[in-house]
Parts: structure tokens; C-alpha cells; sequence
């Protein structure tokens, strides 16, 4: 990927070494880095006392104190990134997001709307809701990729095998386009098709056949490859067969059924969103 805007999200707690590998990106392939430093605030512990007319609210002691050290402490991580990066001549600005956890998503897919792909820091697991709030707010409210797990590894803006989990369908198609920057210039890329129903109405009379065929003419170098999950969870059968291979990167699209089903039943894309093992790009 070269020429690109990288809108980068980590958590207050984020040090320079998390941002070396990518700023050794930006220069070698004219990246511009874009990172959002999301700070979550004391929420406001607000009592009451009193009946009716004679009653009041008060804030107790040291809540003010503590919002005070919040915005010290995210100052000092902009000042502490910003000069990293200036000083490895990155292309880059760095921000902060401060507030209520439910302002910060908001924040995220506006800034996401000038980018051409999104990198959130593990860092925001660290805060409650915070990491699945804002992945899923990006995933269904900006036109951005998004990419997990791959803030630190050097390989996943320049990968040499990538592994696309292809399900015939919207958001993988998405997920594949988002991606193909990346595809062009990969050494390899695998087609997996886990089970695949080998018929007009779901995967094809010769699955994966039509999107090798895309990718082929895109200068790809693509084999496509049927699995069968035995049984096993998909997430879990993926995440083998993407190592069995070497692959830097999974491409997937993410919630192909409801948000709710996968949140409340379980599913694929929650699967892969929980596992921290494998650098993987998400589409809806």
C-alpha cells in the first residue's frame, strides 16, 4: 500500500515503540499517518440529598482532580507520539479524542470518512467497551476498512501471503476490494472457501472460481483452496489454516448475519474480533 492516508486509534496508554514498525511504513511507502489518541473521562459520580424542594446534588471531592489527570496524561502521550514520529521524519498528525464513551465512536468514523484504511491499537481492549464500540461504529458507519491486531507487525501494510476467507456475499466482496492495494503486491494470496455449497443460489457450481478470476486480472497471484471445517468453529478452522500457510493477513468480511445473532449467539466475525493472534481486515 502506497500513497495512503492510515487513521491509527489507540488508548491513552499507547508508547512510541507501538508506533516504530508503521512509522518505518510511512516513509518507505509515503503513508500519511493520522492517529486519534481516544481518552475516556471520570464519568461524573453526581448524588443527590435531600427530599423534594430541600434537596441538592453534589460532586464529591477529587472528581475534578482526576479529570485533571486524565488531560495530563493524554497531553503527554500527543507530545510524546508526535515528537516520536517527528522525529522519524513520518508523515503524521496526532490527536486527542476526550469524553464519554459513547462520544468517542463518533469521533472515530469522522475522522474515517478521509482515510483509506483504519488501525486500532490493542490498547483500547484495556477500556471496557471502548475497542468493540469504536471497531463496530467504523465497520457500519464509515466507507474504511478495518484492521486488527496489526499496529506492531511490519508486515500487515506490506504482506507477502495474504489469506482471504471468501464467502460469496457483500461483505467480503467489500472486504476484498478494500484490500486489493495490498493483494497486488502480495506475493501469494489464498482464496479459502469453507465448506462451500456447490451450487447457483449460494457458493457457485465451482466456488471461488469467479473471484480468482477478478483478482487474476488484477496481476494477483491467487490460488483458491476448499476446506472443510470438520466441524470446527469457523474462526478457530480459519486462523489454522491462514498459519498453516504463513499468512500475514486475513481479509474477511464482517457481520454477514445481523450484529445482534453474532453478538448474543456467537459467530465467525466475534470470533475473530476477540482472538489477538492474527492480523486481520474487516469490511461490513
Amino acid at each position: 500500500m502506497k500513497n495512503a492516508t492510515v487513521l491509527v486509534v489507540v488508548g491513552k496508554s499507547a508508547k512510541p515503540a507501538d508506533l516504530e514498525q508503521l512509522s518505518e511504513a510511512a516513509r518507505e511507502r509515503n503513508l500519511h499517518l493520522s492517529v486519534l489518541i481516544l481518552g475516556l473521562m471520570p464519568t461524573i459520580p453526581v448524588y443527590s440529598y435531600g427530599y423534594g424542594g430541600l434537596g441538592g446534588y453534589a460532586i464529591p471531592e477529587g472528581w475534578d482532580a482526576k479529570v485533571h489527570e486524565t488531560n495530563t496524561q493524554l497531553a503527554a502521550s500527543r507530545d510524546q507520539l508526535s515528537q516520536f514520529l517527528a522525529n522519524q521524519a513520518a508523515s503524521a498528525d496526532v490527536r486527542v479524542i476526550s469524553g464519554e464513551v459513547a462520544a468517542m465512536p463518533e469521533a472515530v468514523t469522522s475522522s474515517a470518512l478521509t482515510c483509506d484504511i483504519v488501525l486500532l491499537g490493542n490498547d483500547l481492549r484495556n477500556d471496557g467497551f471502548l475497542f468493540a464500540d469504536t471497531l463496530h461504529a467504523t465497520l457500519f458507519r464509515s466507507p474504511a476498512a478495518v484492521i486488527i491486531n496489526g499496529l506492531t507487525d511490519p508486515r500487515v501494510l506490506q504482506p507477502k501471503s495474504v489469506f482471504v476467507a471468501w464467502k460469496a456475499g457483500v461483505p467480503a466482496s467489500r472486504a476484498v476490494h478494500a484490500a486489493l492495494p495490498l493483494l497486488r503486491e502480495a506475493d501469494t494470496v489464498t482464496i479459502g472457501l469453507f465448506d462451500p455449497t456447490t451450487s447457483e443460489t449460494q457458493d457457485g457450481e465451482n466456488p471461488g472460481s469467479d473471484i480468482a478470476a477478478w483478482l487474476t486480472h488484477q496481476g494477483c497471484n491467487v490460488t483458491v483452496v476448499p476446506y472443510p471445517s470438520g466441524g470446527a468453529e469457523i474462526g478457530i478452522a480459519m486462523r489454522k489454516r491462514a498459519t498453516e500457510i504463513g499468512a500475514d493477513l486475513i481479509v474477511m468480511g464482517a457481520y454477514g448475519h445481523s450484529r445482534l445473532r453474532e453478538v448474543v449467539f456467537g459467530g465467525t466475525t466475534e470470533s475473530m474480533v476477540e482472538q489477538r493472534d492474527c492480523a486481520v481486515l474487516f469490511c461490513h
